[in-house]
């Protein structure tokens, strides 16, 4: 029979399936909840159809194409690291319904040890790690009970197998170590691996009715911001991220091109706030900061518009030390350009709104205040603020000023432009986030994605851009709540239920900030500190790889060593008496492997009357245990034969 046909016990191909579901468990967390539910259905019903008999290959044919259909019709058509992720999860699923001999197994084994390798590639935090983790840990244990059930032998008891596989991760670990600690931080991947089909949300400059649906009801972390000093207060916390200038009548978009007017001159207040922001990923570059940055830092451009920018995508989590200082005057005096894009409209769209913007204009002279005013003024008095609002048509802002009424800061900030465009003030769209809360569990603020916010900023003579925003005109509370205030309106819809929760949030973003802040946050500069209590202030990129192929030689090294010294016996009587004759090799006494205790110690005492004495009592009493093992007496042979010495 060969290997490829040994049947698995029904113990071992348990086994071999829980650990595929634990390799596959980390992937399916980060995929597309149905996509991810329709694969892990299919993966417990291949196990079941499959738990006698290998399905029939016409059957296993037919799966696969079924994932197929399912991966593209749920991912699209394009090709990247989560379609790629997917099809590898659809694979894994459908697997277990042909695992049933010994090299299947070990097939499934090296195939689900690929599914926690690929979650890394969509998130590296703390649960991914510990899952992978669990899997690879898993994987190990059942390759043990593959070779016992290969070799015909009873499998070991849970503690020496646990011991087994401690040794096997004790002898990569020095490698491991190696390659975290000194490896070369690297600005980007190694390998080109396409985008992510799937846009994770996050702040774009781009804004769309409709298109920020999706992250304002995400309440994942946006951003941790933690002060060095007093925070501002709530109704200061406007996170400044993108401009809008240019819209279509439909969509705001930035401007690159004004990048390349001069930086405008703006006067800051004495109030300073210096923090670190700590950016999830987002695959984009749009950076946020309090109004307003005074320099961008290190890695990061400022506009034109005062918005900050990333070189690079932030596709990991990153930290950026800002300062900022809100503004008396930005721009008192607006170059002719940008009065240009700031009163831009689109031809022949939102017919009533000129008009009521022109009736505004006509009434209040030149005093484009009492038109801020006279808007602000109304939606207080007529608007409501909610996110169930139907998509717009050619004429949006004519539809929510005149028709809806409702809407959120996407509907307010667009159609409040539109109007104070249209009577005549430089307006423009800015979007980013709005307040945050402490939490209670680190000396860090919280900004999630459901935070995300768009409001405007108005250039009045004397002044300057201004920041206004409409939509806390008629939701203040969507901006300047505490999070007492938060917790008090939660408690009072749900209860304690509701209050706990959030504490266990606020626990494991506390911990998500570590995980972020030990590993993924190892840059080059905190790996050049590590380096400095050795003595070495500043090592070159070729310096840290030189010692890394160093390390990581002695740690080879020693791995071969270890290997090399075999398998340790596992029998301490056996361990104790094979020593005891390699002892008496060195006197060129030791005893053939095939000749038996006594005759060998019969030997001995021939050769060395006096050591051989002991020797003989010592063999029979050895001979006595293997084969009468009633005789008793077992660890204190085991002493006695450690203690003989020729």
């Amino acid at each position: 029979m060969t290997r490829a046909t040994v049947p698995l016990p029904p113990a071992t191909r348990a086994w071999a399936l829980a650990t595929a579901g634990l390799g596959l468990l980390p992937l399916l967390l980060l995929l597309p909840p149905g996509l991810a539910a329709g694969l892990a259905a299919t993966a417990v019903a291949a196990t079941a159809g499959s738990w006698r008999r290998p399905l029939p290959s016409w059957l296993r044919l037919l799966l696969t194409l079924a994932m197929l259909a399912l991966v593209f019709a749920l991912m699209g058509p394009r090709m990247g690291r989560d379609t790629g992720c997917a099809l590898l999860a659809a694979m894994l699923a459908i697997k277990p319904a042909e695992s049933h001999a010994l090299r299947d197994a070990r097939s499934l084994l090296g195939f689900s040890l690929f599914a926690p390798f690929a979650a890394f590639l969509l998130d590296q935090g703390p649960l991914t790690m510990l899952l992978g983790l669990g899997a690879v840990l898993g994987a190990l244990l059942t390759l043990q009970r593959l070779a016992d059930a290969e070799a015909h032998a009873p499998p070991l008891p849970p503690g020496q197998r646990l011991r087994a596989m401690g040794r096997l991760v004790a002898i990569g670990l020095p490698l491991a170590l190696a390659a975290f600690w000194l490896f070369p931080r690297l600005p980007s991947p190694l390998w080109g691996v396409p985008e992510r089909a799937i846009a994770r949300p996050g702040l774009s400059d781009r804004m769309e009715p409709g298109a920020w649906l999706d992250f304002m009801t995400d309440d994942r972390p946006a951003l941790r911001v933690r002060f060095d000093g007093p925070s501002p207060a709530p109704e200061e916390m406007y996170w400044r991220g993108a401009v809008l200038w240019n819209f279509d009548g439909r969509a705001w978009t930035r401007d690159p091109r004004l990048d390349f007017l001069p930086a405008p001159e703006r006067e800051h207040s004495a109030v300073e706030w210096a923090y670190e922001v700590e950016m999830e990923a987002t695959d984009r570059r749009l950076l946020v900061a309090l109004d307003l940055p005074t320099h961008a830092p290190s890695g990061a451009r400022l506009g034109y518009d005062m918005a900050l920018t990333s070189v690079r995508a932030l596709a990991t989590p990153t930290r950026w030390q800002l300062q900022s200082r809100p503004p008396r005057s930005l721009e008192p005096d607006l170059h002719p350009v940008a009065r240009r894009f700031a009163l831009a409209l689109p031809p022949e769209v939102n017919p009533r709104t000129r008009a009521l913007a022109a009736k505004w204009r006509k009434e209040a002279g030149a005093d484009d205040a009492a038109i801020i005013e006279r808007a602000l003024r109304m939606i207080r008095s007529d608007f409501a603020y909610t996110l169930d609002v139907p998509l717009p048509g050619r004429d949006a802002a004519d539809e929510f000023l005149f028709a809806q009424k409702r809407g959120y800061c996407e509907q307010f900030s667009s159609a409040f432009a539109v109007l104070m465009r249209a009577a005549g003030i430089p307006t423009r769209v800015v979007v980013g986030y709005a307040g945050g809360y402490p939490n209670p569990f680190g000396d860090y603020w919280i900004v999630r994605r459901e935070d995300a916010h768009a409001w405007n900023e108005v250039w009045l003579e004397g002044r300057g851009w201004v920041r206004v925003d409409p939509t806390a005109a008629v939701a203040p509370e969507r901006i300047y709540d505490t999070l007492e205030q938060r917790r008090a309106l939660a408690d009072a819809g749900g209860g304690l239920q509701s209050l706990r929760l959030d504490n266990l949030g606020d626990f494991a973003d506390w911990l998500r900030r570590g995980w972020n802040d030990l590993v993924l946050g190892f840059d080059a500069e905190r790996q050049q500190a590590l380096l400095q209590p050795l003595g070495l202030q500043r090592l070159q990129p070729s310096q840290l790889l030189a010692a890394f192929c160093a390390l990581a030689a002695l740690a080879l090294a020693a791995m071969a060593w270890w290997l090399a010294r075999g398998e340790r016996e596992r029998d301490p009587l056996l361990r104790a008496w094979h020593r005891l004759g390699r002892r008496y090799e060195r006197f060129g006494l030791g005893r053939a492997p095939h000749e038996p205790a006594m005759d060998w110690a019969r030997r001995v005492a021939v050769a060395r009357p006096e050591a051989g004495k002991d020797l003989l009592a010592l063999s029979r009493r050895f001979v006595e245990s293997r084969y009468a093992p009633r005789h008793g007496g077992l660890r204190q042979l085991v002493t006695d034969l450690r203690r003989h010495r020729p």
